[in-house]
């Protein structure tokens, strides 16, 4: 009878001088992970370099206008124009907006054009630290000033058709025109300029690096979770969020109203329309700039509680705040709400999807590959990396 403690057959038993195989080693932890994912560097860092950069470029160009004391001049400036101005623009201002304050072209203009520079030196800081084209955050050259021309001329006229709906509605009155010949074509081209600037400030900052990296950030976390369309639910997630905290920003307007905060969260939703599908900002600069200027210079009326010194036409409301705008002016009547659907009712039908800025899988793998990683010319060069240990 065999021993139990024999081999049986051709069973092989183990021999307790052949060393054992090594148990694969648990992957150690990697500062690099911590960083950088598949992406590169990963959003949160991203989003907290960029606001320091912000924060620190925001304080040297403020020290610089106190510096030179701009603020002085356009408060002496502003108070030369309103003592020049004519008895009728100072009521037609003061019904607007409960005060005779106006904003000069020059506040605008220094404070806009200074907001942009900071916005814009932070986003090429930051896209190359993460080795992306600036086209990436909206400002790409490809059909720009097509696109551009044609939300200046889509701004003008879905703002004239809201100005419109209130005069034959009795909710606006036109009281007189105010500027003529060389006055009003100097403020106009003025007033234009300042308006560019602020359409390209607010929307190459809050829908420029920001939306793209908190979308991308966002596009991971949903990923996490198994999200089918991740990347769709990061860009319009980061589009609300963005939007509504831009509408958010003008609480502290002199005269604004909820009405007129929760338009501005919506128009900033609707503008991300067009950047999803042409892949730009271009549309949205111009329809922002345009309606701006319209409201402001041409029909002389409040633009979210705010009057400019220099408009064409002398206005006042009539009515209640919720149907005329009140001292918001048009963005706080309820007549906003049908001309924001029509607003997006034009970006669906006359932008054509190009998709150009979308992350989506759905998106064409080259086309996702240079928006991740950049150009072709752009991945010759190496990516990001941190010697970390």
């Amino acid at each position: 009878m065999p021993d139990a403690r024999e081999p049986i057959g051709n069973i092989p038993t183990p021999d307790s001088s052949t060393p054992s195989e090594a148990v694969p080693a648990t992957p150690s932890f990697s500062v690099h992970n911590v960083f950088l994912g598949r992406d590169g560097l990963r959003a949160g860092w991203s989003l907290l370099l960029y606001a320091v950069l912000i924060v620190v470029l925001n304080a040297g160009s403020g020290l610089l206008i106190q510096e030179v004391h701009l603020h002085r001049v356009a408060k002496t400036h502003a108070g030369a124009a309103a003592q020049a101005g004519s008895q009728q623009a100072e009521a037609g201002d003061s019904a607007a907006t409960g005060s005779g304050k106006v904003m000069p072209p020059k506040v605008a203009l220094v404070g806009e054009g200074v907001a942009f520079l900071c916005a814009a030196v932070a986003t090429w800081v930051m896209a190359k630290i993460e080795r992306r084209p600036n086209a990436t955050f909206g400002l790409g050259r490809r059909h720009g000033l097509r696109t551009f021309l044609a939300g200046l001329g889509w701004g003008v006229a879905l703002l004239s058709l809201l100005i419109l709906s209130l005069r034959v509605t009795g909710l606006l009155v036109f009281d007189a025109r105010l500027l003529f010949g060389r006055s009003a074509l100097r403020y106009g081209a003025v007033w234009f300029a300042a308006f560019l600037l602020v359409g390209l400030f607010e929307e190459y900052f809050f829908r420029g690096y920001l939306q793209f990296t908190l979308a991308r950030g966002l596009s991971g976390i949903y990923g996490w979770f198994g999200a089918p369309v991740n990347d769709t639910l990061g860009f319009w997630t980061s589009a609300v969020l963005l939007s509504f905290g831009f509408g958010f920003t003008h609480k502290g307007n002199a005269g604004e109203s909820p009405i007129g905060l929760l338009s501005a969260g919506i128009i900033g939703v609707v503008f991300c329309l067009s950047l999803w599908r042409t892949g730009s900002l271009w549309w949205a600069i111009g329809f922002h700039a345009a309606w701006d200027w319209a409201q402001s210079f041409l029909y002389g009326v409040a633009d979210s509680g705010t009057m400019v010194e220099g408009h064409l036409f002398s206005t006042h409301p009539v009515g209640r705040p919720i149907l005329s705008g009140g001292l918001t002016g048009p963005e706080g009547s309820i007549f906003i709400l049908p001309i924001v659907a029509l607003t997006t009712g034009v970006i669906v039908f006359t932008l054509r999807n190009g998709r150009a800025n979308r992350l989506g899988r759905d998106a064409q793998p080259e086309l996702r590959a240079e928006l991740l990683h950049g150009s072709p010319d752009d991945a010759r060069q190496p990516r990001l990396h941190l010697d970390l240990p």
